[in-house]
């Protein structure tokens, strides 16, 4: 994420939902009971669950978009103290472990105050990323 809000020179907000309250996730709420309908009496592997999923639709209209990522993502990965440090990160006060906001490292902490004022404006700040 650091590495996109440098490419954009724009902050990125994250903010997670804690364990336990799937349910306040409206559209997850709203989608889930259905994709399981699509699902019933299948076997569940990896290319079939993304195309019953993909094929879900509700009644109200509002549909479902999935697609297989077939990368490789190696477990037990590290990462230092350097490159954590290295993050332009802003934690909130509530559950700064699931909630904060990255910002372009190129920009100074002024401008990042002017951006963030410009664009509750509607105003482009005509601040430039190196």
């Amino acid at each position: 994420m650091q590495k996109l809000a440098d490419d954009l020179c724009h902050h990125i907000g994250d903010c997670h939902l804690p364990p336990g309250t799937s349910k306040w996730n409206k559209v997850g709420h709203r989608l889930f009971s259905h994709i399981t309908q699509n699902w019933r009496g299948r076997p569940l592997q990896s290319e079939t669950i993304v195309q019953l999923i993909a094929n879900t639709t509700t009644t109200a209209g509002l549909k479902a978009q999935c697609q297989l990522d077939t990368n490789p993502y190696p477990a037990g990965l590290k990462v230092s103290d350097d490159e954590v440090n290295a993050l332009r990160i802003e934690r909130a006060n509530f559950h700064a472990d699931w909630n904060y906001v990255i910002y372009p490292r190129s920009v100074s902490q002024v401008d990042v105050f002017r951006l963030l004022t410009s664009a509750a404006n509607g105003v482009e700040s005509g601040i430039v990323c190196k």
